[in-house]
């Protein structure tokens, strides 16, 4: 009885610290808000979209059934469910020129995940361009392949001054004024 009672004390490991993120580096569920979820339910239908051809409502009624959609900003996962798959031509348009390879070859997360950050840049102008740019690295990262979200984050960077070029060059100016040298 003894024996038992010094295998079961044996040493666990160190508890982990609560950063609000997983080991991969992306957001715990908990600490994403409505928005994030509506993003990832759309990533989640755009890929049902990409890879299996489903229909938008079919996608939809799937997606509003799945746990925690109750969570997600229901008007923000139509806008980007339904924006992307209307306008998809017009979005693989104006990422295809800033890829180094054929759509056909990116894989269908990063795809979504593109169509995401682009059709949020040119729609949903009350979401700030580095916003949406992060937003969709975060679901590169924890849906796509290991460097998949440095991928996105390139594509991204390089199509907001096309989309929200006021606001990139506001951004930048911002950034240039706080990192000029003194001169003195």
């Amino acid at each position: 009885m003894t024996e038992l009672k010094s295998t079961a004390t044996t040493k666990r490991p160190p508890p982990q610290k609560r950063t609000g993120l997983t080991s991969t580096g992306a957001r715990k569920a908990g600490s994403k808000n409505n928005r994030s979820r509506a993003r990832e339910f759309a990533l989640q239908g755009l890929y049902q979209f990409l890879v299996g051809r489903n229909l938008a409502q079919d996608i939809d009624a799937f997606t509003r059934d799945l746990a925690g959609f109750n969570k997600a900003d229901s008007v923000h996962f139509d806008a980007l469910l339904q924006g992307c798959i209307a306008q998809a031509e017009h979005l693989d348009a104006l990422i295809t020129p800033l890829l180094d390879r054929p759509l056909a070859e990116i894989s269908p997360i990063e795809h979504a995940a593109m169509w995401i950050g682009a059709y949020e840049m040119a729609h949903c102008l009350d979401v700030p361009w580095r916003v949406v740019i992060n937003e969709c690295v975060e679901l590169a990262k924890e849906f796509g392949g290991t460097d998949g979200h440095k991928y996105v984050n390139g594509v991204l960077n390089g199509l907001a001054p096309s989309l929200r070029a006021l606001e990139v060059e506001a951004d930048r100016g911002q950034t240039k004024k706080t990192r000029s040298p003194h001169v003195g």
